[in-house]
């Protein structure tokens, strides 16, 4: 199976004020603004978290333009079995709940399928999840399922992958032999390590994981810095207090570990393109700041 070709990437979720993957979904004309703003800025790569109306968007906008971009699209599980260890909500879903999350995500898979069949020249890559085995997972699926969707997906000609963190990675057992490419998600922001030591953080991981993985093209699916949230941190950098979550950090963090990737030639999908007010209680939630354009889709540095 080939290998992807080093090129700019970032992940992209178009979710604007009153917009999320529940309710009501980003307009054709907004894909079509934001997806003008990521072409022009040189990406090629765009990573997409499901195979739904938003990507559909996303594929015929690509399609039609003439975009010269390539989209890694994935399906984006609810959980099979229950965590105990999740710290997000109290997981005591029923038999048939989980059947029903089985049944669901299996519809996932088809969708995906059908999308790839219409897309062909647009897709790149394909995910059989995110982030679905760490110990404080909200979408956890055991490897056996997640190895069901890899064999469907191997049918289809393109390559495939799973995006999970740098420290699950080595605690899989079977699902890495069927991957084309192994996706890693690396975040020194969330491991409380401050921006000057960040990049080196990124090299260990990587490093730790092609060890493990020799034979296989790993990439990072997620690297990126909030610029806010509401429990603030400040790092001593360089002799100053700074404020962990804030533009500064963030503008630093992003220009240091793009000019590793592109130095290196490593395909390191930026998390993320827009900043997203679903995903938290709160607009300064850390969650909905990791964006590089704010929700005007001006760039924050």
């Amino acid at each position: 199976m080939d290998h992807l070709e080093y090129g700019r990437a970032i992940c992209y979720s178009g979710y604007r004020e009153g917009q999320s993957p529940s309710t009501v979904p980003p307009s054709r004309e907004n894909v079509e603004e934001d997806l003008s703003i990521l072409h022009n800025d040189g990406y090629k790569y765009i990573r997409l978290y499901d195979p739904n109306i938003h990507a559909r968007y996303v594929l015929e906008t690509i399609r039609d333009k003439g975009y010269d971009m390539k989209v890694m699209v994935g399906i984006d599980s609810l959980n099979e079995v229950n965590n105990p260890g999740c710290p997000f909500e109290n997981q005591e879903y029923s038999a048939d709940e989980l059947l029903a999350h089985r049944q669901r995500n299996d519809g996932e898979e088809q969708k995906l399928i059908e999308l790839v069949r219409e897309f062909d020249e647009q897709i790149c890559a394909v995910s059989v999840g995110n982030e679905n085995t760490p110990s404080w997972g909200q979408h956890n699926v055991l490897e056996a399922r997640l190895i069901k969707h890899a064999k469907a997906f191997k049918e289809l000609g393109k390559p495939v992958t799973f995006c999970e963190g740098h420290n699950e990675w080595p605690l899989l057992k079977s699902l890495p032999e069927y991957m084309d490419i192994v996706s890693v998600h690396s975040y020194p922001y969330h491991e409380s390590i401050p921006v000057d030591k960040a990049v080196d953080t990124n090299k260990r991981h990587l490093d730790k994981i092609r060890c493990l993985f020799p034979d296989k093209q790993v990439i990072f699916t997620e690297i990126g810095w909030s610029s806010d949230s509401e429990n603030p941190v400040f790092d001593m950098i360089e002799g100053k207090s700074i404020l962990r979550q804030s533009s500064y950090c963030q503008k630093r963090y992003i220009e240091e570990v793009t000019k590793w990737i592109e130095d290196e030639k490593i395909i390191a999908f930026l998390f993320e393109a827009f900043d997203e007010p679903w995903k938290g209680p709160s607009r300064n939630s850390s969650e909905c700041n990791f964006g590089l354009y704010d929700l005007k889709r001006e760039k924050k540095f």
